[in-house]
């Protein structure tokens, strides 16, 4: 019997499109022989759109999207299981959801709720490493080094925007960066270099997210690490990216193709050793399961400095994740069955937890 494999991506998120890049990656990746991949599409507005099993890999997002039998908005019943019919029940769920309404832990609560087993993070990985500000702020309890940074949210700016522009400019050094608290893909991100610019940035942010967080820019180098594990997470090999442009930002990540990667970086073994304790130290500290990309910079002087990690990093061709994994020697599809397996592994765990105290 083939296990049934249901395909969860879209999302009503500015990063709809990247979910469906990443979905269209991973339908290219699984082995057809060993499962059975049924697609969920969730629209833009938050209609689910279920399909029949793929016949095998997506030719194009619109495959995807298209096609697919309509359900109520907001219905849950495109991966439930129709009653009496044992059949229709999915055995795991892949969420490929980028950014809110998806990766920050909303859809993980559902899952657990329906208990059905999913790859990836849980409720509270997911919440706190969708929101900057809290991830930083628990980074912090795990003694990791961070850039300095403010945070505030859209009532604080309306009503004290000059306190606020005169505490970034005492408190930071240009330039800034600034970043809606909870979105990613480099989406609503820009770089100020002085106050015109930054009034600007902030007006953006908050067209993406209530709260925004503005981080001191630093000089380093640009690292990042795979994770991948439950309990006794394991890390990748280091890769750096090198932007062609000003930053890396949403266009350079997933459309001109214009930003080069060193995989494997060039690293000391000091360095190497450095990096793999902070990103477990990060996983270990947002109660992470299956999967993370912890990203650093490193300065001249080999400080390593924590700038975030990603819940659910990308799977299109071009991403950094399945990159590192498969210069570590474990393949694309190798590395989907892991997390499957992983999913399925702590699913079984928590079934061996009691729900009433007589534990009957």
């Amino acid at each position: 019997m083939k296990i049934k494999l249901g395909l969860l991506y879209g999302g009503k998120s500015a990063e709809h499109e990247v979910s469906l890049l990443t979905a269209r990656a991973v339908s290219q990746a699984i082995n057809f022989d060993k499962y059975e991949v049924y697609p969920i599409y969730i629209t833009k507005t938050g209609e689910w759109r279920k399909g029949s099993a793929l016949a095998g890999p997506a030719e194009s997002t619109k495959t995807l999207q298209f096609g697919l039998e309509t359900s109520k908005p907001n219905s849950i019943a495109s991966f439930l299981p129709v009653e009496n019919d044992d059949a229709s029940k999915l055995d795991v769920i892949f969420p490929l959801l980028h950014g809110p309404n998806g990766e920050d832990g909303t859809v993980q609560g559902l899952l657990e709720v329906l208990n059905l087993p999913y790859v990836g993070n849980g409720v509270l990985a997911s919440a706190a490493g969708m929101d900057k500000v809290v991830m930083k702020q628990l980074f912090a309890q795990a003694g990791l080094t961070q850039v300095p940074y403010v945070h505030f949210i859209r009532k604080n700016w309306k009503s004290n925007q000059e306190a606020l522009l005169q505490q970034m400019e005492e408190s930071l050094q240009w330039p800034l960066f600034v970043k809606p608290a909870n979105l990613g893909s480099s989406v609503g991100i820009t770089k100020a270099a002085n106050r015109e610019e930054l009034i600007k940035a902030v007006e953006l942010a908050f067209k993406y997210d209530r709260k925004i967080i503005v981080e001191q820019g630093i000089v380093a180098r640009e690292l990042e690490m795979s994770v991948l594990g439950n309990d006794n997470p394991k890390c990748s090999v280091v890769g750096e990216v090198l932007p062609t442009k000003d930053f890396y930002d949403y266009e350079a990540k997933y459309e001109d193709g214009t930003t080069n990667y060193a995989i494997p970086a060039v690293v000391s073994a000091e360095l190497l050793k450095k990096m793999e304790d902070a990103a477990v130290r990060a996983f270990k500290v947002l109660d992470c399961s299956g999967l993370v990309r912890a990203d650093f910079f490193v300065t001249d002087e080999e400080e390593v400095i924590i700038n975030e990690v990603n819940t659910m990093p990308g799977f299109t061709p071009i991403s950094m994740y399945p990159k590192l994994w498969i210069e570590s020697g474990l393949s694309y599809s190798d590395l989907i069955e892991e997390l499957i397996t992983l999913a399925l592994e702590r699913y079984e765990e928590k079934q061996q937890l009691e729900h009433s105290k007589d534990g009957e």
